[in-house]
């Protein structure tokens, strides 16, 4: 009986040894990493992995779809002035962990209407960043392991466009005008980390990093602050709040908030292949990641 129970658990190991990378991520050196998600601070969860895949020579781009114009609840704050303090927080969080300013890119949609842009014309401009960036890793959020996962709008769209749009550029003949006019390349991605997923199959040491990620994480003051979220403070569109403008006793709570929930590793589903199975799982027939 013991036996038999057994049998299923050893038929996956070759399944689950083949989904890891060849090479640990902490070991990851030439590489170029591009994260696409929705709304500046989306990356906040994977800032640990990010920081160190850029010191150890990796070139490390993010991509996000919206500018995170909406989410406020200050009755006095503008879609304009917004998305100027969230393109600030963004890149004073990415400073922290060591990524350049040239290599973030925000394609402007409005926050939450993602999911009702055209899709041709966003894969479209996704498929352009692709084929110029040349990325062989592309971290995005899972966009499902076994079945379609739900997520909130924007991530629920962001999941499967990052992923539509690598299947997409690697076929000349899609977008074509970007190969001939242009002077771009494809680009078959190969490697992807996907992260949220119930599926995930390595997990990175970020202990070096994390007080990269604590502070890179308490920089998104409009989102995760009270204060910041409802009564923005300064009356100038380019006057950017910092931790000053807390509370002592919001700041004290803020900063132990960041820095009780910033542990010492990042956990994703790792898989190597073409995009077309990059949702498949057990349950659908498929494996666990090859």
């Amino acid at each position: 009986m013991k036996l038999f129970m057994l049998l299923p658990a050893l038929l996956m190991l070759p399944l689950q040894a083949i989904s890891q990378p060849e090479t640990p991520i902490e070991e990851w050196t030439g590489k170029t990493i591009l994260l696409v998600g929705a709304h500046p601070d989306d990356d906040a969860g994977r800032h640990g992995t990010l920081a160190m895949l850029q010191e150890n020579g990796n070139d490390v781009y993010i991509l996000l779809l919206t500018a995170g114009n909406v989410g406020t609840r200050d009755r006095t704050m503008t879609r304009q002035r917004l998305e100027k303090i969230r393109r600030h927080e963004q890149l004073t969080a990415m400073s922290h962990i060591g990524i350049p300013a040239e290599n973030y890119i925000n394609l402007g949609y409005t926050d939450g209407m993602v999911e009702f842009a055209d899709k041709q014309e966003l894969v479209r401009r996704l498929v352009w960043w692709y084929r110029k960036i040349q990325p062989d890793v592309l971290v995005a959020f899972e966009p499902g392991y076994r079945y379609q996962r739900w997520h909130k709008a924007d991530h629920r769209a962001a999941a499967y466009l990052a992923v539509d749009a690598a299947r997409a550029a690697e076929w000349h003949l899609i977008f074509p005008e970007q190969i001939i006019q242009e002077e771009l390349e494809p680009v078959r991605i190969m490697e992807y980390l996907f992260w949220g997923s119930e599926g995930n199959n390595v997990t990175v040491d970020i202990s070096d990093y994390v007080e990269n990620k604590v502070q890179s994480r308490m920089s998104y003051l409009s989102q995760f602050s009270d204060t910041g979220s409802n009564n923005y403070p300064g009356d100038s569109d380019n006057y950017f709040m910092t931790l000053d403008d807390l509370p002592a006793e919001e700041r004290a709570a803020f900063e132990e908030r960041f820095r009780n929930s910033t542990g010492n590793t990042e956990s994703f589903r790792y898989r190597r292949g073409a995009p077309d199975g990059a949702g498949s799982g057990p349950a659908l027939g498929g494996n666990s990641g090859n």
